[in-house]
């Protein structure tokens, strides 16, 4: 099978026998390696892990019998931390390749995950896609969280370190408020079941406003009880909010994208849940001291309003005196103001009639100098009234020499075609052309018989 899929370098390396190169046989070597084996997953054990200078890794994986080097390089390990190093059981995707350089065989690794891991990936990514299908991550059922709850229910294991740091946080932030425990195994066979079982016993009981599912850091297989989907759809039908605390800040799990809330720790979450006393004193605090400021402005606005106004109030005898010595003011005003408007007027009367003494001897020499111009408005109508006459008697005569009518009468005649057209040479004519003609009185139709040229 392999020798009908070899290259076309191959192929002819087979046809023609000769002394190859070594770059050439590992070159030729390397591509038939690239090109019939896929990418494909290995599982072993890793040894001789070196992280060089570059970035790159540089490791052996081994199992009992055989061994293999790997490289793995820096924009693809970039997402590992220090959990990667010698005798840890790994997965890795690879290409099979021929490092040229020294004849090796060799793994590039594209990916690289924990053995045994694989199937839980599978699970973790169909289980989330089915329920992110079925719309238990929308944020539109997401419910808020009291802002100070009357009581607080916490899911977890009595052993787990994370029930401690979330009662201390809780206490030292808000330490009246009563805690209820619904114990259930956070890790092994059944905690999935046995962790839902404990959030609908919360959510029928509703004697919390607020849940906390919570469990501290460990691998994938320590917080897989949280990626079942009885956990997941036991959140979704709480009718308490539930705030999800399960590992660390990068750890993700089923229950914290079903949740109302995700905290990146059980501390983080105990936070969340319950305001800072201290904080909230330090608020009150402050309200006091505004409420107090507040109250002092008011108080000193009021006396100075009062003093405002103790100033502004007066005796009613004074203020009667007051008002008449305004209104004897007022009085005398107008009392001026009429004398004033009366020597205006009389001002303004005796200039009226001044103007009207000297306007008489001004009337007389108007009247003359206007019939003076009547007269010569009358003349110099009459005249351009017999210049007009004349314009018209030459123009009637004009026009009546050349009114065709006075042609006519003289003998002559107008000769028109059956188109109204006036007919003024022979040739205009065919035999038989139909004509009319108009003399002084009347007119005739006729034909032609024969036309010539005089």
């Amino acid at each position: 099978m392999v020798d009908k899929r070899i290259t076309a370098e191959n192929q002819l390396i087979a046809e023609n026998p000769r002394v190859l190169r070594v770059t050439e046989l590992a070159r030729s070597i390397r591509q038939l390696l690239e090109s019939q084996v896929p990418l494909l997953w290995v599982q072993g054990e890793i040894s001789n892990f070196v992280r060089a200078a570059s970035g790159h890794w540089y490791f052996s994986l081994k199992d009992e019998q055989s061994q293999v080097r790997c490289v793995m390089f820096r924009n693809r390990n970039q997402v590992w931390d220090e959990s990667i190093g010698n005798g840890v059981q790994v997965e890795v995707r690879a290409l099979a390749t021929l490092y040229e350089a020294r004849g090796d065989f060799q793994l590039t690794v594209e990916q690289l995950r924990p053995a045994g891991l694989g199937q839980l990936y599978e699970q973790f990514a169909r289980l989330k896609q089915l329920l992110e299908r079925e719309g238990l991550f929308d944020a539109q059922r997401k419910r808020p969280l009291p802002a100070f709850p009357k009581r607080i229910g916490v899911v977890t294991s009595p052993q787990a370190a994370a029930l401690r740091d979330v009662l201390t946080t809780l206490k030292k932030r808000l330490p009246g408020v009563p805690v209820v425990l619904y114990p259930a195994p956070v890790q092994g066979a059944g905690s999935g079941e046995k962790l839902a079982q404990a959030i609908r016993t919360a959510s029928q009981r509703a004697e919390c406003e607020v849940l906390i599912l919570c469990r501290g850091g460990g691998s994938l297989e320590d917080l897989w009880a949280f990626n079942e989907e009885v956990v997941a759809r036991a959140i979704a039908a709480s009718h308490i909010p539930v705030i999800s605390g399960v590992g660390h800040e990068t750890d993700f799990t089923i229950a914290d994208f079903v949740a109302d809330e995700r905290a990146p720790t059980p501390t983080a979450a105990a936070q969340r849940v319950v305001p800072d006393r201290l904080a909230l004193l330090q608020g009150l605090r402050d309200v006091a001291q505004h409420l107090q400021r507040a109250q002092r402005n008011r108080l000193h606005n009021a006396m100075q309003a009062v003093d405002f106004m103790q100033r502004r109030l007066i005796h009613p005898e004074l203020h009667l005196q007051r008002q008449q010595q305004q209104l004897l003011q007022l009085q005398q005003r107008l009392q001026r103001g009429f004398m004033q408007h009366w020597h205006q007027q009389h001002w303004r009367l005796q200039s009226v009639a001044q103007r009207l003494g000297g306007a008489d001897s001004e009337y007389a020499r108007l009247q003359e100098r206007q019939a003076h111009l009547a007269g010569r408005l009358l003349k110099a109508m009459q005249t351009l009234q017999r210049q007009h006459a004349v314009r018209l008697d030459n123009a009637v005569h004009q026009l009546a020499l050349l009114d065709p009518r006075q042609v006519l009468g003289r003998g002559y005649s107008l000769v028109q075609d059956q188109q109204g057209g006036v007919v003024t040479d022979a040739k205009q004519l065919l035999t038989g052309s139909e004509l009319r003609i108009t003399f002084a009185q009347g007119w005739a139709d006729t034909r032609v018989l024969q036309s010539g040229e005089s």
